[in-house]
């Protein structure tokens, strides 16, 4: 059971239940590395016990903790702590999108379209990476209160087989969003999702679902079988346009549909525009029951009849026995008195003798090896687990043992099943090439998620032509690919900047300033001179180094002089052409 204060992987402290599912329990974490709240999904009941869904969950959940997007709920950490499975996530402060139509019903057009725009974008960039939801509702769909949406329940829909139509809660929630090829046990495709958000689309506008019923079954069925109801028909202000879109979404045959996401969310942008509000009725290219689609509804009908048949049965055979039980009433309480009785006897007596296995305290293994592990625990009549699990850790001898699963100090019976977690030893990791990047930004990614010990030092750069920034890094003393683990150091190199360059030229400067500046600063300085009347001979008239850009001691400053023009020689009339001519003449 999990309580407050509870810490899960020694990180995540539980503040409270925020939320209880089918599938899993969610709590408001806090992050105790990096100082923040989070949302903690714990699945729960028979779930955590399917090793194979266990398996595929965080198979899924870490495929989609890739994903990186304004309207997805962002997955932090998947893992599992003493055989509780957990995922932590982004945590959003809002309410379900359920939550918000049951308490206003039916949204306003604009209200609609905003949330549907944010929902297409956001699987639109699902379907990019290959990812499908396969659970699309509005109880899986956030909503801040400024508006914005968030997907969530990525790991979990992918891993849970939608296609089981059992009377759960959860199941029975999807099934009204469930496009007809899930129904008939076809496998998911994208379009499945576009299916989803049509559903999702109609019951934002209208309030209602399109389709009800009994049993999952029945619903199945009618999303197999049965024509969308009218959205115009319903509400005659929403646009054809609008309603196109819906019918091109929850279209049956999904060769009908949408071919992706970012299709639906396009169309959705122009619906409202003049020359498209009052488009003719969208028609279907192609047939909306196929052949296998047909069969499987065949198949469906015929367990919904058999479900209904085994009702009418069962309640003739109760209706006819309900004589004969009147008369053996008295028989019947003498029985079970008589029962009851015994089971009292056998809860109170008989089974505490036959199970009462003395409790015996988990003993301490860490640091043992695990050969002296396993002797300590079957000393004590446990049961060893000969899966050994394998950790990292920062303070236990790789080989060793790190702990027990259950833990040293608990109170069990004899015959429990211990597993043991040995060490791998310290968790390393390869260094990358930091040149170039921001220290800042580095530092807080390697010391908070690594674990080293980051020095920064300013150090004189080797390219005295480049300008650096005053957070760029330079240089790295562990080269890219070095092997490190936690508590181990590395020295990040900053250029050292000592100032900024003026603005020569505004500033009026003489070469004779320039040389002055570049002695105070151990520059290098470069001269060319160009002739102009625009300044005065002597003056800057431009610089290599931008103003402002930070000044490395020992790089080089190239400057152009004002230079006074060279007079030109004049020539006499006497030595001209024409002159000699005449002479000659």
């Amino acid at each position: 059971m999990i309580t407050k204060g509870q810490k899960i992987n020694d990180r995540y402290e539980i503040i409270k239940s925020i939320g209880e599912g089918g599938m899993a329990n969610v709590y408001l974490g806090y992050d105790t590395i990096l100082d923040r709240n989070v949302a903690i999904k714990i699945l729960r009941g028979d779930l955590s016990n399917d090793e194979k869904f266990v398996r595929r969950f965080q198979r899924e959940a870490l495929s989609a903790s890739s994903l990186a997007h304004p309207n997805i709920v962002e997955m932090y950490d998947v893992g599992e702590d003493d055989n509780v499975y957990y995922i932590v996530m982004e945590f959003v402060e809002g309410k379900t999108l359920k939550q918000l139509l049951k308490r206003r019903g039916s949204l306003t057009l604009s209200e609609a379209i905003d949330i549907m725009l944010q929902l297409t974008d956001g699987m639109a960039h699902a379907h990019d990476s290959y990812i499908i939801h396969r659970d699309l509702k509005p109880q899986n769909i956030m909503i801040k209160d400024d508006g914005q949406i968030k997907i969530t329940d990525f790991g979990i829909a992918m891993a849970l087989n939608a296609t089981q139509l059992t009377q759960t809660n959860s199941v029975m929630g999807s099934v009204h969003y469930l496009p007809p090829e899930q129904a008939s046990g076809k496998g998911s495709t994208i379009k499945s999702d576009i299916y989803s958000m049509g559903i999702i689309f109609y019951e934002l506008l209208t309030g209602n679902l399109p389709f009800k019923g009994d049993n999952a079954v029945e619903i199945a069925l009618k999303h197999m079988r049965d024509p969308l109801p009218s959205v115009k028909e319903m509400n005659s202000s929403i646009p054809q346009s609008i309603e196109n879109v819906i019918l091109k979404s929850t279209a049956k045959n999904p060769k009908n549909r949408y071919d992706d996401a970012r299709s639906m969310y396009n169309d959705l942008l122009t619906a409202l525009d003049d020359d498209r509000i009052n488009e003719a009725p969208y028609k279907y290219k192609y047939p909306e029951h196929d052949n296998d689609n047909t069969k499987n509804l065949k198949k469906l009908e015929d367990l919904e009849e058999k479900q209904d048949a085994d009702s009418e049965e069962v309640a003739k055979k109760i209706e006819d026995k309900d004589e004969k039980k009147k008369k053996k009433t008295i028989i019947i309480l003498s029985i079970i008195f008589g029962v009851l009785f015994l089971a009292l006897i056998t809860i109170f007596f008989i089974v505490p003798a036959l199970s009462n296995k003395k409790a015996v305290t988990v003993p301490n293994c860490k640091n043992l090896t695990v050969s002296a592990c396993e002797r300590k625990l079957q000393k004590l009549d446990f049961e060893v687990n000969t899966n050994i699990k394998k950790v990292y850790s920062s303070k236990i001898k790789k080989g060793r043992v790190v702990k027990t699963n259950p833990g040293r100090g608990r109170s069990v019976k004899k015959g429990t099943k211990i597993t043991i977690y040995k060490s791998k030893g310290k968790e390393t990791f390869e260094i990358g090439n930091y040149v170039g990047k921001n220290y800042i930004e580095v530092q807080t990614i390697l010391e908070t998620k690594y674990g080293l010990i980051v020095n920064i030092e300013k150090k004189e750069p080797t390219d005295n032509k480049k300008d650096y920034g005053e957070q760029e890094i330079i240089g790295q003393s562990l080269a890219k690919g070095s092997k490190v683990k936690k508590g181990d150091s590395i020295t990040l190199y900053i250029a050292n900047i000592v100032d900024t360059f003026p603005d020569m030229n505004a500033k009026g400067w003489s070469i004779d300033d320039a040389e002055a500046f570049c002695n105070k600063y151990g520059l290098t300085l470069n001269t060319s001179y160009q002739e102009t009347t625009a300044y005065d001979p002597g003056k800057i008239i431009s610089q290599s180094r931008a103003a402002g850009s930070p000044i490395v001691k020992g790089s080089t400053l190239s400057v152009v002089v004002a230079k006074k023009p060279t007079e030109k020689p004049s020539t006499s009339p006497s030595s001209s052409p024409d002159s000699k001519e005449k002479t000659d003449e």
